[in-house]
C-alpha cells in the first residue's frame, strides 16, 4: 500500500466544534438514512456495493489529507453515515436480530472502543486528532456512533411505538441534555460524544418522517427526494465553510493547541 496514505497529519484533521458543525452533522445523518433506504429499495446488492465502495473511497481520501479539508472530511462523514446505516439495518432486516439486541451490541462495542482509545491515547478529545493512530480511533468511533444511532432510532420508532416524528422529538430533547450540562460543568469530551451519538437518531428520525409513506407514519416525500435535497444543502454548506475557512482549528507556532485548550479538552 502506498506510504502516501499513511503520511503523518501536519495539523488537526477534524473541524472546530461550531453551530455549523452540528447542523451539517445532523444533515449527514438524515441523508445517510434516506440514501441507504432508497438504495436498498432499488437493489440490496447494489446498495451494499455502493455503500462499501463509497465508505472505502471516502476514508482513503480523508486519510491522504494532512490537515482538515472540509470537502474530504464531510464526504467521509456522509459515506460513513450511509455505510453505518447499512451495517445496523443488515443485522435486523437481513439476519433478523431484534432492535434491542442490535442497539445493545453497538452500545457495548462503542464503549469498548472508547475505553481502548482512552487507554492507548490518554484522551478522547477530537482536538487531539494529530496522529495517524488517533485518526483511526476517531473514524472507528464515528462509524459505531452511526450504527448505534440507527439501531436506537429504529428501537424507539418500532419497539417503543413512538413513530418517526416523536422519536425525533425525543432525541431532540435528549441532545439538549449534554448541551445544558456543558454549561454546568459537564466534561466537554463527555458532552461532545454524547451529543454526537444522539445526532444520528435525531437526523435519521426526521428524515424517515419526511420520506416514508403515510402508511408508515411519514409525510410520503420519498427517500430518494429527501436524500437528494439534503445532499444539495450539505454541499452548499460545505462549500461555504471551505470558502470562509470556517471551523479550521487555530494553530500555534509549535503546531499544537494552546495549553489551556488541551487541558480543557482532556478527558
Amino acid at each position: 500500500m502506498s506510504p502516501q496514505l499513511f503520511r503523518r497529519p501536519s495539523a488537526a484533521k477534524v473541524p472546530e466544534i461550531t453551530i455549523l458543525f452540528w447542523i451539517i452533522k445532523i444533515l449527514t445523518t438524515g441523508t445517510g438514512e434516506a440514501a441507504s433506504d432508497y438504495l436498498a429499495s432499488v437493489n440490496l446488492v447494489l446498495a451494499a456495493g455502493l455503500g462499501l465502495l463509497g465508505f472505502a473511497v471516502s476514508l482513503v481520501v480523508q486519510f491522504r489529507t494532512r490537515r482538515y479539508v472540509p470537502a474530504a472530511y464531510w464526504f467521509a462523514v456522509l459515506m460513513v453515515a450511509v455505510f453505518g446505516t447499512m451495517a445496523a439495518d443488515a443485522l435486523h432486516r437481513v439476519i433478523g436480530i431484534p432492535y434491542v439486541i442490535t442497539t445493545s451490541f453497538y452500545a457495548v462495542a462503542l464503549a469498548i472502543v472508547f475505553a481502548l482509545w482512552r487507554r492507548t491515547e490518554g484522551t478522547l478529545s477530537i482536538h487531539s486528532i494529530r496522529s495517524r493512530r488517533r485518526e483511526v480511533w476517531y473514524w472507528l468511533t464515528v462509524l459505531l456512533t452511526f450504527a448505534l444511532g440507527t439501531a436506537a432510532g429504529d428501537l424507539t420508532a418500532f419497539v417503543l411505538h413512538l413513530g418517526y416524528f416523536w422519536s425525533g422529538v425525543l432525541f431532540a430533547a435528549a441532545i439538549a441534555v449534554p448541551a445544558v450540562g456543558r454549561r454546568f460543568g459537564l466534561n466537554p469530551v463527555v458532552a461532545f460524544w454524547s451529543a454526537y451519538v444522539l445526532t444520528r437518531p435525531l437526523g435519521a428520525s426526521f428524515a424517515d418522517w419526511l420520506g416514508k409513506s403515510h402508511a408508515l407514519g411519514g409525510l410520503g416525500w420519498g427517500d430518494g427526494v429527501v436524500s437528494a435535497v439534503v445532499t444539495v444543502v450539505i454541499a452548499l454548506l460545505v462549500a461555504y465553510v471551505a470558502a470562509t475557512r470556517h471551523g479550521v482549528q487555530r494553530e500555534v507556532a509549535s503546531g499544537h493547541h494552546t495549553a489551556d485548550r488541551s487541558a480543557a479538552q482532556a478527558g
